[in-house]
């Protein structure tokens, strides 16, 4: 498995989720949360009052940490950021666009599904396959 990144597990690694108060709630539930000694949190609720900034600043710290390895993400909240997940680029943590309960998922706004349809035409092209 050369030339992957490999994941800082000092102890664990933890998954992040910028989502809608139902589905952060549902994660949380599950055993998702994490509040470390300095009282931040790996989580966003995001409701009609959270600001544009907040998301981008949350989105910016959450990829930045090194104790996360997965950042859940609604989608309807990526298309508020587009150009930040779109732009994201690194494998560690890995960005994955979900549903929410009033927003149905949409695989034309999934950058993630966008890039692998991507590699596979240009992989598929590149060897004659089509």
């Amino acid at each position: 498995m050369a030339g992957r990144a490999p994941i800082a597990t000092k102890s664990s690694a933890l998954i992040a989720m910028i989502a809608d108060e139902d589905t952060v709630t549902g994660f949380l539930l599950a055993g998702v949360g994490n509040v470390d000694l300095r009282r931040k949190t790996n989580y966003l609720i995001v409701d009609s009052k959270t600001t544009v900034k907040a998301i981008e600043d949350a989105f910016k710290e959450f990829t930045t940490r090194e104790d996360i390895a997965i950042v859940l993400i609604s989608q309807y909240v990526a298309n508020m950021i587009r150009f930040l997940v779109d732009s994201y680029n690194m494998a560690v943590p890995a960005i994955l666009e979900i549903p929410s309960k009033d927003h149905p998922y949409d695989p034309a706004h999934d950058s993630v599904l966008s890039r692998v349809k991507y590699l596979f035409s240009a992989e598929s092209v590149a060897s004659g396959r089509r």
